[in-house]
């Protein structure tokens, strides 16, 4: 088996403002959109689709789902402090201030307008810990 690319399909109330706030603040481009679609991209992470609730292209059962319980981690090479400044700068509220755990992920968290949770991560070198 060869995977090519991998999604992760989201079912939010707003796909516009979720786009939006890919696109603006996240780096992501615009692969193809429509009324309650969106296929975004972005070279080195995960393809997001948003898709709206209740449509009608997903099976009953989950039609009136959310995307709840999820977070959508991205790991970060370096500059994670940097970005968290960025990001807030730009009017991001941050939702989990930047933290470290004891086993050396450091961590913050933003939630975008349809509360998907983002987490960005950064592993401390061992002799940091």
């Amino acid at each position: 088996m060869q995977f090519t690319a991998s999604t992760v399909s989201l079912t939010v109330d707003d796909v516009t403002a979720s786009q939006a706030f890919f696109t603006t603040h996240l780096g992501y481009t615009v692969q193809q959109a429509a009324d309650g679609f969106a296929s975004l991209t972005r070279p080195d992470a995960v393809d997001i689709v948003m898709l709206a609730r209740g449509t009608q292209v997903l099976p009953p059962e989950q039609r009136d789902q959310h995307a709840g319980g999820l977070i959508l981690a991205f790991t970060l090479a370096s500059g994670l402090a940097e970005q968290e400044k960025r990001l807030r700068s730009e009017g991001v509220e941050i939702t989990m201030p930047l933290r470290e755990e004891p086993w050396g992920e450091r961590l913050f968290q933003v939630t975008d307008p349809n509360g998907v949770i983002i987490q960005f991560v950064e592993w401390a070198a061992p002799e940091h810990r």
